[in-house]
């Protein structure tokens, strides 16, 4: 029998690619799409909106049908509002939402109590593929006699609303895990002085329709390592969220990751 699928923040660009995958893949079926009250979408056909044909589910502020699990590719306000339906009702919650608070990730971890619930930096298989090579490479490189210069370059299109990326941060974070940065840096000018080996450089460039791009970078004297991951399109992203939906399906309460998802 097909899984229920409900998206948040259907009318979204993201959204949109994932009500159309959806409607596509017969292990699912695409069932409820939501929207914040005051948006124009409200009342069209979610699957027309997302060029995909008419899929007979309209846009609305509130969940009606009932579905086995929700996707959420929205904002944080957005995020807030579907996670305390979700809570309430038990449902199965896939969080894409990027540049979510403490405050926010904190009510995350509570929901997960009794909630199952996958969230993650980026649903890209290829990006949580690249964090598992980061990690290893942070891991052997630790002990290097001269140091290691590590930088974090992303990129995105310009209607992106947070820097640096969620993505670029994790890989921060799982840099420091291994190699102790305890200085995180965004961006730099001015006359800064030399570069302490004990920092994460993050710098954001923002052009165009960029879907993704993130190099880190293993600077040390006389070689270097350029660890790359390009997205070409925003599918990559709803892919995942799609297996990351069909992971959750008869799963118990927790906090998962891609890493769960994808077995790494």
């Amino acid at each position: 029998m097909a899984l229920t699928v409900g998206v948040n923040g259907a009318a979204g660009r993201m959204g949109q690619r994932v009500v159309a995958l959806a409607m596509k893949d017969a292990e699912l079926k695409f069932s409820a799409a939501l929207e914040w009250s005051g948006s124009p979408a409200i009342g069209k056909d979610a699957g027309e909106l997302a060029g995909a044909g008419k899929s007979g589910v309209l846009i609305s502020s509130d969940l009606g049908a009932a579905v086995d699990v929700i996707i959420d590719f929205s904002t944080p306000e957005g995020l807030k509002s579907v996670l305390a339906i979700c809570e309430s009702r038990r449902i199965p919650l896939v969080i894409a939402t990027t540049g979510v608070s403490k405050e926010l990730k904190d009510a995350v971890a509570a929901a997960a109590q009794t909630t199952p619930i996958v969230m993650a930096p980026s649903m890209s298989m290829a990006v949580n593929v690249v964090m598992k090579l980061v990690a290893e490479a942070s891991r052997v490189l630790r002990n290097n006699a001269d140091g290691v210069d590590v930088e974090i370059i992303e990129r995105h299109h310009r209607f992106k609303e947070d820097a640096p990326s969620g993505t670029a941060l994790q890989f921060g974070r799982i840099v420091a895990e291994q190699m102790g940065q305890e200085n995180h840096v965004h961006g730099r000018e001015g006359r800064i002085g030399k570069r302490p080996l004990n920092e994460i450089g993050y710098h954001a460039v923002r052009t165009g329709d960029n879907v993704g791009e993130h190099t880190i970078i293993f600077g040390m004297m006389g070689e270097t390592i350029d660890l790359t991951v390009r997205g070409h399109t925003r599918d990559s992203y709803a892919y995942g969220a799609l297996a990351a939906a069909k992971f959750l399906a008869g799963k118990g309460a927790g906090l998962y990751s891609m890493a769960d998802v994808l077995g790494l």
